[in-house]
């Protein structure tokens, strides 16, 4: 029922969006192609909520839209007399194919084939089980091993596949405690919490880091270390908070947990070839502007390097998640048409923001964020708030004290990702869900107080990097 709803709210507003007069918009300065993409806008929003397809179709359907209705090469019919006062500004269909190809696109491909390659070649499980020993057998300790190491591989990998991963090494330790054991449901919990973290470290580490280095460029740029150097604090501070969280939440009543993960390094000549290229990729990520490389280029070394030696096969590439990246392309290319026909500043410049506290702008944009990711995918949050984000923080000088249109969309990304209280928020949420181990009410409940802790830590590392002069 709510797919076809969806499919017919999809259809039918966008369509009425299309038959208004333009001056029954409140939109000032609207334009007849920014009227278009408004009805685009909202196909977007409808069917990236309600899902009637699948979310990576909507998205090419809405670079489809783009091209047909408000590119220099769409239907002849939209784009004639375009010298007529109120027209508008038809964006360059090269810019929307462009979105396919992007830097950030390459970046997550690179992602993928680091994570496909340490799935193959066991590396993960191997680091998770030597990294978890030292963490010993009491359950509150084991917790925090656990949610740094998944927080750590989701910095480099998919957090749905590290929470898998997680998950499948840890389902055996869960069923061994009591029914009644809370701690059974904190750890349970950890593990999606943990990913959803950890992504943030890295502008890797989920898609709406992805999507925010997109306007976080010029001026505005942050290479991946120089995101680290803000994110890692945040995620350790963050990680730590959470961990004691749970903890009280969830108090032990085991006093140890067997924790046995069998396994071992292997030792082939590809599996050493992996070790490598996963170390080299890392490093050269974090110190690779110092022989002049940028992330986007050093993302195409474990591209090339396992393609070339075969470590990664045409069998493999067939596995990786092509969605996601068709996904980010969508949102992609509705950025570059909400930019260059001009409506993101026109919505913005709808909305009196300058009367508006600096502070109170801040906190709406985040918390609108949080809000809208919990109930729709992260990915497609960013996507539709960020163009507007990004439009807003360069058009209000109030800002500029407390870090600009750099701090607004850095703040605004994180808020994309601290909207883990429902199951349907994130698919870890959903994968951790699926294990029976808790109610949906433990993870409101625990889910609720990272969004308040989150939310904190986050005003509080705005106001440390801009006194440090970060912004």
């Amino acid at each position: 029922m709510k797919k076809w709803i969806g499919l017919i709210a999809g259809i039918t507003v966008p369509l009425l969006i299309l038959s208004l007069p333009r001056e029954a918009i409140p939109i000032t300065g609207l334009t007849l192609v920014e009227q278009r993409l408004l009805a685009i806008f909202s196909f977007a929003v409808i069917f990236w909520i309600m899902e009637p397809i699948p979310v990576f179709s909507a998205s090419v359907l809405i670079i489809f839209l783009q091209l047909l209705l408000i590119s220099d090469k769409g239907l002849i019919w939209f784009r004639q007399n375009p010298d007529v006062e109120g027209f508008g500004k038809l964006v360059p269909h090269k810019a929307l194919f462009h979105t396919f190809a992007e830097p950030i696109i390459l970046l997550f491909l690179g992602g993928f084939f680091l994570a496909m390659a340490a799935t193959k070649y066991r590396l993960d499980v191997n680091l998770a089980r030597v990294m978890l020993k030292p963490f010993g057998r009491k359950p509150a300790m084991v917790m925090l091993g656990i949610m740094l190491i998944t927080a750590m591989f989701s910095m480099f990998m998919s957090n749905t596949a590290t929470t898998a991963m997680m998950l499948a090494i840890l389902a055996p330790v869960l069923a061994l405690f009591d029914a009644d054991d809370p701690a059974r449901i904190g750890i349970a919990l950890s593990v999606p919490f943990a990913a959803n973290v950890g992504g943030l470290g890295t502008p890797i580490g989920t898609p709406p880091n992805a999507v925010a280095m997109k306007y976080l460029t010029g001026d505005l740029a942050v290479s991946f270390g120089g995101w680290m150097g803000f994110a890692l604090p945040y995620v350790i501070v963050l990680l730590l908070l959470t961990w004691l969280m749970l903890s009280m939440m969830f108090k032990a009543k085991s006093q140890e947990v067997q924790l046995e993960i069998k396994g071992r390094f292997m030792r082939s000549r590809e599996a050493i070839a992996v070790y490598v290229t996963f170390a080299a990729t890392i490093l050269l990520w974090l110190f690779g502007s110092k022989i002049g490389l940028n992330s986007y280029v050093v993302a195409l070394v474990p591209v090339a390097v396992f393609t070339a030696s075969g470590i990664i096969t045409a069998g493999d590439m067939k596995k990786m998640s092509w969605d996601v990246l068709w996904l980010v392309s969508g949102g992609l290319a509705l950025g570059v048409g909400l930019e260059q026909t001009g409506l993101s500043e026109h919505l913005v410049a709808s909305i009196p923001f300058d009367q508006f506290p600096p502070h109170l702008i801040v906190c709406m944009a985040v918390m609108l964020c949080i809000l809208m990711g919990t109930f729709m995918s992260h990915t497609a949050t960013a996507n539709l708030v960020l163009p507007i984000i990004a439009a807003l923080g360069m058009g209000l000088a109030s800002l500029e004290p407390l870090g600009g249109a750099k701090m607004l969309v850095i703040a605004s990304t994180f808020g994309c990702s601290l909207a883990m209280a429902l199951p349907i928020s994130t698919p870890p949420n959903a994968l951790a869900y699926a294990t029976n181990f808790f109610e949906t009410k433990n993870m409101i409940k625990a889910g609720l107080a990272v969004n308040v802790i989150g939310l904190t830590l986050v005003f509080v590392m705005l106001f440390v990097l801009n006194q440090i002069g970060y912004f």
